[in-house]
């Protein structure tokens, strides 16, 4: 089993509106209303790819009720943590023409995202306590963990580099996908993986290239840095060298969940122990099937077939 850790659980609202003009009113053709966050993402596509998975997190209020009705709508198992505060809600507003992949020459045609995210609930000292005493629990029958998205307020940037360190101490690989100081802090946890984007890596280690960057994180503790750079593929420095995934052609669409299908898809490859390139080439194909879909924790089979066997591993 795969557990995935979604500390600031979200109900994700998706509006698609084709043509949106940005600066007046528009007409929304479609609303896609599920639970979210990044972790429920990762967990939707090992799901889809046949993997045992399990939800946990912080949820309260009305919005946490909602969160956990669609989990178990679709199918998804969960062991959330109840808080006092209200889970939080996203917008993504998605000016989406047409699903599906465009030569690179189109590559400045498609569409545009925005998202807007709410902070999330205030957390006590004693339900981060409570939870971090039922994550344990969760982890006897793990085989590896996700730990991603943002803190909810109250919670230490630390935290994300506990939670790894606990896993790791139970025998369990983690992988960590944050941002700004818990992106910093987690290589302290000596995760398995630590996934940013090319614009976090940036922000996490000034200064250089992804390349020195991915190397930062690792001298601080992080047994490997999988670096996503859209349109560019991926960069891999780990213990084995240094690898990058290239793609062979732009998939245009809704970026937002892209690197959550990717994540999921470097930890099958931890748990099956896969190879660095396989690892990689599947992780980067699962990124570019997820951009060709309307929603996050969504992704394209067909382009992921597609897609695949051309991503250049060097």
């Amino acid at each position: 089993m795969i557990l995935t850790v979604t500390l600031n659980l979200a109900l994700d609202v998706t509006y698609q509106v084709p043509g949106v003009d940005w600066d007046g009113v528009n007409r929304v053709s479609a609303v896609h209303r599920r639970a979210g966050g990044k972790g429920v993402n990762v967990a939707r596509v090992l799901a889809a790819l046949g993997r045992d998975v399990l939800v946990t997190g912080l949820a309260g209020g009305l919005t946490g009720a909602a969160v956990e009705a669609d989990l178990r709508a679709a199918g998804l198992p969960a062991a959330l943590h109840p808080i006092a505060g209200d889970s939080r809600t996203t917008l993504t507003v998605s000016d989406t023409p047409a699903q599906g992949t465009t030569p690179p020459a189109a590559a400045d045609e498609g569409s545009r995202t925005a998202l807007f995210n709410e902070p999330g609930p205030e957390v006590t000292d004693g339900e981060l306590a409570g939870f971090l005493r039922h994550f344990e629990s969760l982890l006897d029958a793990a085989d590896a963990v996700v730990i991603s998205g943002s803190l909810p307020r109250g919670v230490p940037a630390d935290t994300y580099a506990t939670l790894a360190a606990v896993a790791g101490g139970k025998g369990v690989p983690a992988i960590v996908d944050a941002d700004g100081d818990p992106l910093r802090r987690s290589p302290k946890g000596r995760p398995a993986i630590v996934k940013p984007n090319a614009e976090e890596l940036a922000r996490a280690v000034p200064g250089g290239g992804p390349a020195e960057g991915a190397r930062a994180l690792r001298g601080q503790g992080a047994q490997a840095v999988v670096v996503s750079m859209g349109a560019d593929g991926l960069l891999a420095v780990t213990g084995e060298g240094t690898f990058r995934a290239r793609m062979p052609y732009t998939v245009r669409g809704n970026p937002t969940g892209a690197g959550d299908s990717l994540v999921a898809g470097l930890a099958l490859g931890l748990v099956e122990a896969d190879p660095w390139p396989d690892r990689l080439r599947r992780a980067a194909a699962l990124g570019a099937a997820a951009v060709a879909t309307p929603v996050a924790g969504d992704f394209d089979p067909d382009v992921y077939a597609d897609i695949h066997p051309q991503i250049i591993i060097t």
